[in-house]
């Protein structure tokens, strides 16, 4: 079985807090043995969780939006380009087994809807959703998680049962 590959989602724009969880989130997949995929991009969740992930030994993937990899993390084993845009979303977290959202704006938002849509299990770190993901909370496919160490616990316990 190939190894479980773990998408990470989060703002562009994030604060010390966020980066910092997103950094020790990265780290802790990488320990588990996961692959890490996220945006690609250096910037906000994306270069924090590739760098945590780097500096404990384990493989980034990273779904870049245009058509080169200017802009790119440093830390990204394997940068795929894409030219779609915003539209990558759909790969971000189509190919990962489970994604992990940190706290982000829009285009996080549009990834969690677009992978719970598609039945791929969402743990939401730190991220309240409010009510407009009730229903996938009721149903178990959106997890809450109140650190990274518990979001790779959700991980871990939904990848044992899937």
């Amino acid at each position: 079985m190939p190894k479980p590959i773990i998408g990470v989602m989060g703002g562009t724009d994030a604060d010390d807090h966020v980066l910092r969880m997103a950094e020790q989130l990265g780290a802790l997949i990488a320990e588990k043995g996961w692959i890490l995929l996220n945006g690609g991009r250096n910037t906000g969740v994306m270069a924090a969780s590739a760098r945590g992930a780097k500096n404990a030994g384990g493989m980034t993937l990273g779904i870049l939006p245009g058509t080169d990899t200017r802009g790119a993390s440093p830390d990204l084993d394997i940068p795929i380009i894409t030219g779609l845009g915003d539209a990558r979303n759909l790969i971000n977290v189509l190919t990962p087994n489970v994604d992990i959202a940190c706290p982000g704006g829009a285009g996080t938002i549009s990834e969690i809807a677009f992978a719970l849509k598609n039945n791929k299990p969402v743990i939401a770190l730190d991220f309240d959703l409010g009510a407009a993901f009730a229903r996938y909370r009721d149903s178990g496919l959106l997890i809450g998680a109140d650190s990274a160490s518990n979001a790779v616990n959700c991980v871990a316990s939904w990848l044992a049962d899937h």
